[in-house]
């Protein structure tokens, strides 16, 4: 498949979720509508004096967090295996968590500590909502789009 160019709509993303001896998730979850990302740099700051005052820097550090919120849809496997962690802690609350791009580059997560904030509350008339947020746990493994 050749590698997409150009704009592209938000729902163009994908996630998909597996345990965490999968090398690469392939449990799409349904009915998530939106998402965020948040980057974390770690950067570290120095003023030698060589450089008369100014500043110099070094990125030394990162991690990712993805915020995705959508609706609960009992019966779909990755809709379920999120809404499952909701009561666990510790090593039981990682999966491999993978984000596809829209021009098909991956980004895998391993091990990845999956937060869910939010499950089936709401308003009487409301539909249940599934909120989470992935939280990165060491280097993810980007793999990118094979054009032809």
């Amino acid at each position: 498949m050749a590698t997409k160019t150009g704009v592209y709509p938000v729902y163009k993303n994908q996630f998909q979720v597996g345990d965490t001896g999968e090398t690469a998730p392939k449990t799409n979850i349904a009915d998530m509508e939106s998402f965020s990302v948040s980057f974390d740099n770690g950067v570290e700051e120095w003023k030698p004096m060589d450089q008369e005052g100014w500043t110099r820097r070094l990125m030394t550090a990162k991690s990712v967090s993805i915020s995705v919120s959508g609706k609960r849809n009992v019966g779909d496997a990755g809709n379920d295996t999120i809404a499952g962690l909701a009561f666990v802690n510790g090593r039981d609350a990682e999966k491999n968590f993978q984000w596809t791009f829209p021009d098909g580059t991956k980004v895998l997560f391993k091990e990845a500590v999956i937060n869910v904030t939010a499950l089936g509350s709401g308003d009487s008339t409301a539909v249940g909502p599934l909120e989470f947020e992935v939280l990165s746990n060491g280097k993810p493994v980007i793999t990118p789009a094979s054009g032809e």
